[in-house]
């Protein structure tokens, strides 16, 4: 049975290319802050200085970002721990994909000051991680 309605295979390359997308959001918020926020190459000097500076959707899609750093270590040893204690590939694929889907409403849940809506997605986001150990408990017991 294929991940996610069919649309992911049910091979680990499915759940490595959920980390490699998700260790590169932060970067996309990142980036959006930026955007958001005007900034430009004299920026570059002291790039940190300008998100702290920023405000409105800049300032949000930097916290965005910074948050995404805080969770991507969870995630990334929750999808591997799940695969090293042999959970099926396909429920450790639906769990890391729905992860990076979710921290995508996230973030943009985040940028568009969707405040309750984004907390409830931040939730959500670490009870896929939290299910990935549960499994690799269970199947290790």
């Amino acid at each position: 049975m294929n991940a996610l309605f069919g649309f992911i295979p049910d091979t680990a390359a499915a759940a490595i290319w959920a980390m490699v997308v998700a260790s590169l959001l932060p970067l996309a918020f990142a980036l959006l802050a930026k955007m958001f926020g005007g900034f430009n190459l004299a920026d570059n000097a002291h790039p940190r200085n300008f998100l702290q500076q920023t405000t409105g959707k800049a300032a949000r899609a930097n916290a965005a970002q910074q948050n995404s750093y805080e969770t991507l270590p969870v995630f990334l040893v929750a999808v591997v721990v799940a695969m090293l204690f042999f959970v099926p590939q396909a429920i450790i694929n639906n769990l890391a994909w729905l992860y990076v889907i979710i921290r995508i409403g996230y973030g943009a849940a985040y940028i568009t000051n969707l405040a309750t809506f984004r907390s409830i997605l931040w939730g959500l986001s670490i009870a896929c991680c939290l299910m990935l150990f549960y499994l690799a408990i269970r199947v290790s017991a």
